[in-house]
C-alpha cells in the first residue's frame, strides 16, 4: 500500500509539474504573440507613414511641375523664376526651368524608391549628356550652395557634380560606363 501512496504522489509530482510546464509554455507564448503583434502594428504604422510622406513628395513635385509648366510657356511668369547671375534669353530660360524639372524628377523618383541608388546614377549619367543640362547645372550651382550637406537634394547633387567632372575628364566616347555611383 505504501509502494501505492509513493507511485501516486510521483504522478501528482510529474502531473504538477507537467501541468507548470504547459502553464509556462503557454504564458511564453502569450507574450509572444502581444510581441509580435506590437511589432505588426509598428510595421504598419511605419508603412502608412512612409506611404504618406511618399504621396506628399508625389503631390509636390506635381504642383511644382504644373507651375513650371506654366512658366515655360508663359514669359512672364518665367520671370519670377530666373534667379540666374546672367541674363537669360527666353529660350534659354525656358530650357533650365525643363532642365530643372528632369533634375527633380529623377530626384522624386529616387526618393520615393522607383530608383536605386545605382538606377539614379544611371539615369543622371545619360541627363549629364546633354549640354543644356550641363548649362543649367553650372548656372544653378550658387542655388545648391545653401542645402545642408545630408540632405538628399545635396546629395544627388554631389553625385551629378562629380558625373560631370568624370564625363568631362573621360577619354572614351562611351559615356554609359564612366563614372561609378558613389556609395549609398
Amino acid at each position: 500500500m505504501a509502494t501505492q501512496k509513493s507511485g501516486i504522489r510521483r504522478l501528482g509530482s510529474v502531473a504538477t509539474a507537467g501541468l507548470a510546464l504547459a502553464v509556462g509554455a503557454l504564458t511564453a507564448l502569450t507574450a509572444q504573440q502581444r510581441k509580435h503583434g506590437t511589432l505588426r502594428l509598428r510595421t504598419a504604422c511605419t508603412e502608412q507613414s512612409e506611404h504618406q510622406h511618399n504621396a506628399t513628395l508625389i503631390a509636390q513635385q506635381r504642383l511644382q511641375f504644373d507651375m513650371l509648366s506654366k512658366a515655360m510657356d508663359d514669359p512672364d511668369l518665367a520671370a519670377v523664376l530666373d534667379t540666374f547671375d546672367v541674363t537669360l534669353d527666353t529660350r534659354t530660360l525656358r530650357q533650365y526651368l525643363f532642365a530643372n524639372a528632369v533634375y527633380t524628377n529623377a530626384l522624386l523618383f529616387w526618393r520615393v524608391g522607383n530608383f536605386t541608388w545605382e538606377e539614379v546614377h544611371g539615369h543622371l549619367r545619360l541627363i549629364c549628356q546633354n549640354p543644356i543640362f550641363r548649362s543649367y547645372w553650372k548656372a544653378t550651382q550658387p542655388h545648391r550652395a545653401s542645402l545642408l550637406d545630408a540632405s538628399d537634394e545635396a546629395r544627388l547633387g554631389r553625385m551629378v557634380d562629380k558625373l560631370i567632372r568624370d564625363l568631362e575628364e573621360a577619354d572614351t566616347d562611351e559615356w554609359w560606363v564612366v563614372g561609378e555611383p558613389p556609395c549609398e
